[in-house]
């Protein structure tokens, strides 16, 4: 984008800091806050100066739109603190790219990328120390807007809320899970917004999750909402499927997120020689190729975890179980990604951004 922000952020500091209460050697994911905030407010058809502030809750009016028409977006990022205590981003650009597209789909305001960059590095430099260290580790950064305009009529806000928020996280440890295919709620639907960040699209899946929960499983394989005969994402993530050594992941549409470590797998994938193939995937393909032992891995790709290994799946009532690999591609990609993320590796993308 075009748009410059030239003038300096105004920083207010916080009187004191929560730092020295924090264990970093045992980080939940997002549970623990950092001190400061970057926020900027969308106001008579202009973003506003952009303000970092003291961490601290939102006051909104009972009838701001977020509450009733649910314009709400966000992103998920992470910042890297690698032996010499410099500080890194993974591709920034995709996100506030996705960020702006999520923004436009719901008739939400597009962010200016130099208050998106900008803003985000400001904060990194004034919590650099909030970022933790430990092996698989990192400062989870959440990018969010919300509709803060009044008003009780069906139609956009005419004020919002850009908000960036930080939470040293440890490792994201979801162990080998098992999944049931879904084959009667949707994810999302042709013409909708499965495609955007919506806070609406992860609602709307907790009711399909908690009932295959109460089946025993952990998590859901979305399947296509028209005939359920396709698969297209596993939970919160992108699906990749090992079949014998070709690696499949369904293409994105207006119902699948455009996912950056989907991108990034694909991409090392390919540069490492295995072969990808961006198809769609049906359910029986992978119940026969479950059968016949030629389904090798499946497994979830997103920022939190990098790569979420399924141990196998169930479908019309019957449990697939998946091979227990020596040596993965799941396992072998995850590296790549965290080695570069982290400057433990060379960056033959330049995806790594670095920061202070």
């Amino acid at each position: 984008m075009a748009t410059t922000y030239t003038e300096a952020i105004k920083i207010e500091k916080s009187e004191s800091t929560k730092i020295n209460t924090v264990d970093f050697n045992n980080l939940a994911f997002g549970q623990v806050f950092t001190d400061h905030m970057f926020v900027c407010d969308f106001e008579d058809g202009k973003w506003q100066t952009p303000k970092i502030v003291p961490y601290q809750p939102i006051v909104l009016d009972p009838s701001a739109k977020i509450f009733h028409y649910g314009q709400s977006i966000f992103e998920g990022m992470k910042a890297y603190k690698d032996a010499d205590g410099s500080v890194f981003l993974f591709r920034p650009d995709e996100n506030i790219k996705r960020m702006n597209i999520s923004a436009k789909r719901l008739a939400m305001p597009e962010i200016p990328e130099a208050y998106f960059m900008n803003g985000l590095k400001e904060l990194l430099k004034v919590e650099k120390d909030w970022i933790p260290t430990s092996e698989g580790s990192a400062l989870y950064i959440r990018p969010f807007m919300l509709a803060t305009g009044q008003g009780f009529h069906a139609s956009p806000a005419d004020a919002y809320k850009f908000v960036i928020a930080f939470a040293p996280s440890g490792p994201y440890f979801s162990g080998r899970v098992e999944v049931l295919i879904e084959e009667k709620y949707s994810r999302s639907a042709n013409g909708g917004v499965g495609f955007a960040k919506a806070g609406g699209n992860y609602a709307g899946q907790f009711f399909p999750t908690q009932l295959a929960k109460d089946k025993g499983y952990q998590q859901v394989i979305w399947t296509d909402d028209n005939t359920h005969e396709y698969i297209e994402e596993a939970g919160a993530m992108n699906i990749f499927v090992r079949i014998n050594d070709t690696l499949l992941t369904v293409p994105t549409s207006d119902r699948i997120l455009d996912g950056i470590t989907r991108k990034s797998i694909i991409d090392i994938a390919k540069a490492d020689g295995i072969d990808v193939e961006v198809r769609k995937i049906k359910v029986t393909e992978l119940t026969e190729a479950a059968e016949n032992g030629s389904l090798k891995e499946l497994f979830g790709a997103g920022t939190a975890a990098v790569v979420s290994p399924i141990a196998g799946f169930g479908y019309k009532g019957k449990n697939y179980e998946l091979p227990v690999l020596e040596e993965t591609f799941g396992a072998r990609l995850k590296k790549r990604i965290t080695d570069i993320q982290t400057n433990k590796s060379e960056d033959p993308f330049s995806w790594r951004v670095k920061v202070c």
